[in-house]
């Protein structure tokens, strides 16, 4: 079978398979990913779905019945074993070969391993596909003891589901803060205070030594000290998946390495969603983003190329984090300004933060402000007046002029 060839499961590989049909496609697309679930969205894992609000059907990307429709096949449950760039070959671990013209790969990432004595025991999770989803619901309980290890908004987005539900939870984060490594002291110490307002025990500078338990974990061991458990979820961060890319002599460096068209160093293979390492024009420098919105837009780009037109991925970076009733939309990054204007009250848990470089907006972190997000958007790299900006009597949009 000739055609495109999509290997993956998630929001890229099932996005670039519809947008090939909507430029107008015509050839055959076949999409190899190693779940047995038609492609699906990862952020309702950790919010809706594992609180039992969103069925699965919801977490589907689209129905399964949609692929029939636009003559796209789905080879669930398939693992690519290799990819051959000279013959234009994918040969799954079950030993069939399928011939393509054009590859897009969209393997996305795995989870960082937890590396102690112990982490392999029963009721120790990691938290990346539905089953893994599935596996922390069915031992989750009122009145259970979850620890969560790692304070990054995966590890948050757990709490906040799991207090809610009536778990006891304790957060352990090794660096000084929760978030250091994605945002500012400021907004760590904002999630910090609504975390343990709502009853979460967040640890910093702590980190696991070893897990105990006889069969199943009992225990996190925290140097001299013991924190029982009766499940354990671990957010450490995520590894890429380029082993496949490597493997074939496709150029990697902290992701497959792509250009503006995500074109990989292979002729006719592309990567696209988390696994891609893409240049932005607009930040001047290499990213390598684990966001839906850097899904969705290089699906669009590659489709695109693929049919023949001239597109180029070109958008600022932003994403979005929901915890308890409040959401979280960021847009650029808040380590490239030097100046803040903060708009609205913490406390009043409705406000943005703008980040500022040479008086020209770089980045925002809007809580519950989605009309200064959007404004980020048109503003994101012009010279505003900061006194407005910081004033909320001034509406958002006088500042777009």
């Amino acid at each position: 079978m000739s055609g495109v060839v999509i290997i993956g499961g998630g929001h890229a590989a099932g996005q670039v398979a519809a947008s090939l049909r909507q430029e107008g496609y015509e050839g055959a697309i076949t999409v190899i990913g190693e779940e047995p679930h038609p492609p699906y969205q990862r952020p309702p894992l950790s919010k809706a779905y594992l609180a039992g609000e969103q069925g699965i059907e919801k977490v589907y990307l689209r129905p399964e019945t949609f692929y029939d429709a636009k003559n796209i096949t789905l080879q669930k449950g398939v693992r690519v074993a290799s990819i051959d760039t000279a013959a234009q070959t994918v040969t799954s671990e079950q030993g069939d070969t399928i011939h393509w013209e054009h590859l897009i790969i969209a393997t996305g990432t795995r989870p960082r391993q937890l590396p102690v004595p112990g982490a392999d025991l029963a009721g120790v999770h990691y938290l990346r596909t539905i089953s893994d989803v599935d596996g922390i619901r069915a031992e989750f309980a009122s009145g259970k003891k979850m620890v969560i290890i790692g304070g990054g908004y995966i590890g948050l987005e757990v709490a906040a589901v799991a207090i809610e539900g009536g778990a006891e939870v304790t957060v352990l984060e090794m660096e000084d803060r929760i978030l250091q490594r994605v945002t500012t002291a400021q907004m760590s110490e904002f999630y910090y205070q609504l975390h343990t307002e709502r009853g979460i025990n967040i640890r910093v500078n702590t980190g696991a030594s070893a897990i105990e338990g006889a069969d199943k974990v009992t225990a996190v061991v925290c140097g001299e000290e013991k924190i029982a458990a009766d499940l354990v979820v671990v957010g450490i961060g995520v590894i890429p998946n380029i082993e496949l890319a490597e493997s074939a002599g496709i150029t990697c460096d902290n992701g497959i390495v792509v250009d503006e068209r995500c074109k990989t160093s292979a002729a006719n293979v592309y990567a696209i969603g988390d696994c891609s390492n893409h240049p932005n024009p607009l930040l001047e420098r290499r990213l390598r983003l684990e966001s839906v919105p850097n899904a969705m837009e290089q699906s669009r780009v590659t489709a695109a190329t693929i049919v023949g037109k001239d597109k180029i991925y070109s958008s600022m970076p932003w994403f979005w984090s929901d915890q308890y009733e409040l959401k979280l939309q960021m847009l650029g990054f808040s380590a490239d300004g030097e100046e803040v204007v903060q708009r609205g009250e913490m406390a009043s848990n409705e406000f943005a933060v703008f980040y500022l470089k040479d008086g020209a907006i770089v980045a925002v972190d809007a809580v519950n402000s989605p009309r200064e997000f959007m404004a980020a958007k048109q503003l994101v790299g012009k010279v505003v007046d900061k006194a407005k900006l910081a004033d909320t009597s001034v509406p958002i949009k006088e500042l777009l002029g």
